[in-house]
């Protein structure tokens, strides 16, 4: 069976220097995969190149069957920076998402649909504050209901919960785990937090340190859903898993400051 995310072969270059290298990868309808590695390993890059923002300078990519060379509604973006419009409230952030990506739908569906994911994530009484009213964690779930609310076929994220504080960052990643596994979409996420990546993730992506940066080693996450953080992180799994992390990151892979 062919896999629904194909990347074949993808290197991009900036001039004289080169990003990535002959990145191959393949995800599954369904997983969800945690890009990891250093900083200037090209993370953000391949991302960019998935969603179609960036062209590879060779190679393709591969979403369900149809090659990527633009953006499209079959995928979702959510940035560290939440990337939100401040002038629209937040019901407008996402409505304004909703009339791009699935222009055919009556009034009716679509009001529902946004009242239904703001609902989802917390924030349908918050509706008619505007994103500098809101926390960061606020804002970021915003960002989230946009995303889930175009029901794309692939949710790309890039490094999403960076800029939260720890207590708020899980909260969002408990919240986000709950919708994953009821819509089960497709998703590929950016991070640096090594334990952020092995309680979303089926599996997780190592990229070799730059220049020319490519997949050093794909692990994959054994541990059962739906999970508990808290009892996760006492299995000889989960501990196996960060060691090993840990020790690409800090030894094979170490990067020089």
């Amino acid at each position: 069976m062919r896999a629904f995310l194909e990347v074949f072969k993808v290197s991009k270059s900036f001039g004289n220097y080169q990003v990535l290298k002959d990145v191959n990868l393949l995800v599954n309808r369904g997983e969800f995969v945690a890009l990891v590695g250093h900083s200037g390993c090209g993370k953000s890059t391949l991302l960019s190149i998935v969603a179609g923002l960036l062209p590879p300078t060779s190679g393709s990519v591969i979403l369900d069957g149809r090659e990527v060379n633009a953006p499209g509604p079959d995928r979702a973006m959510v940035f560290q920076n939440y990337s939100l419009l401040p002038w629209l409230s937040v019901w407008d952030n996402v409505e304004v998402a909703v009339r791009s990506a699935l222009p055919n739908l009556s009034e009716k569906e679509l009001k529902d649909r946004v009242a239904y994911y703001l609902s989802l994530v917390g924030l349908y009484e918050h509706r008619y504050k505007k994103p500098p009213q809101l926390s960061g964690g606020m804002r970021q779930r915003v960002a989230l209901a946009r995303a889930f609310a175009v029901e794309p076929k692939l949710l790309l994220m890039d490094e999403p919960f960076g800029a939260l504080d720890a207590l708020t960052k899980a909260v969002i990643q408990e919240e986000l785990l709950k919708i994953w596994e009821d819509k089960r979409l497709t998703c590929l996420m950016v991070t640096h937090d090594i334990e952020e990546a092995i309680y979303l993730s089926d599996r997780i992506v190592v990229m070799s340190n730059g220049p020319a940066a490519t997949v050093f080693d794909i692990l994959e996450v054994k541990l059962p859903r739906p999970r508990n953080r808290l009892e996760m992180v006492k299995t000889a799994e989960y501990a196996q898993l960060k060691e090993k992390l840990l020790y690409y990151l800090t030894n094979v892979l170490r990067k020089v400051a």
